[in-house]
């Protein structure tokens, strides 16, 4: 990779008690890339993305954001700054809507006193900018942006908080787990809305276990083991084969991997 790293992390360290969960961990998100993280369970690639999300905080070591350092207090600090997450749980309401769902906590007051002194929210640009974010990823089948979240399909949940992540995420998205709880089609929309978004210049950070998946949409493969980056491979060069004996500690990784 000739560009620098848009988001990088060098030396993380991470105790809980004599647990080490992070051992001076490093990690490298390249513009316009999808970085897929995987590992065993324990490994601490969960950690490492709370890490670099904002969701907790390192011990030791340092996060760059565009060349600068970082030091994220909390995810509302790291989506300030342009990072993004789209949670396994997908942290979505059912009962609200998907205008309300994709603008909770970020909503858009009416201009003026209206807005300034009676607070009153201005839920028709809201809308406006809901129904364009989801019509730039093709997910206008969704035809009443007004439904409940919980009327949709999990697929079309999915869509929502992937079009809420790309609506506010200007440097970097992760996606945990997107696809872990999805049929065929479902995953299948999931995987097209990735590269949709990759499509868009914006870097994506998939953690998953479906091998299939990240062989399919990862530009590059992150492999952690034991607390740390083990290597570093590009799908095209290895199989699905090679990924879980690196990872599971079955076979050695090359050179050129660990100096990735």
């Amino acid at each position: 990779m000739t560009a620098e790293p848009i988001l990088k992390a060098r030396n993380l360290v991470k105790r809980y008690g004599h647990v080490v969960a992070l051992d001076r961990a490093d990690f490298d998100l390249y513009p316009g890339e999808v970085l897929a993280v995987i590992g065993d369970n324990g490994a601490g690639k969960s950690t490492l993305i709370k890490a670099l999300s904002g969701a907790i905080q390192v011990d030791s070591g340092e996060i760059t954001l565009n060349g600068r350092p970082v030091n994220f207090a909390s995810p509302l600090a790291a989506r300030q700054a342009g990072i993004e997450t789209v949670y396994q749980t997908l942290a979505l309401s059912p009962a609200l809507s998907i205008t309300d769902n994709m603008f909770m906590g970020r909503e858009i007051r009416k201009p003026g006193l209206l807005g300034r002194v009676f607070k009153m929210l201005d839920h028709a640009e809201m809308e406006r900018q809901a129904r364009r974010k989801l019509a730039e990823l093709g997910l206008l089948t969704i035809q009443n942006i007004n439904q409940a979240v919980e009327t949709l399909s999990g697929g079309q949940r999915q869509g929502v908080a992937v079009a809420r992540a790309v609506a506010f995420g200007s440097k970097v998205v992760f996606m945990d787990e997107p696809t872990a709880a999805l049929g065929v089609k479902e995953s299948r929309r999931v995987l097209d809305l990735i590269q949709d978004v990759r499509a868009r210049g914006l870097p994506i950070v998939l953690i998953s276990h479906n091998m299939p998946h990240v062989f399919e949409v990862a530009d590059r493969i992150h492999i952690h083991r034991l607390g740390r980056r083990l290597c570093v491979i590009n799908p095209k060069d290895y199989t699905m084969s090679d990924a879980v004996a690196f990872m599971t500690g079955a076979k050695e990784p090359p050179a050129e991997a660990l100096a990735a």
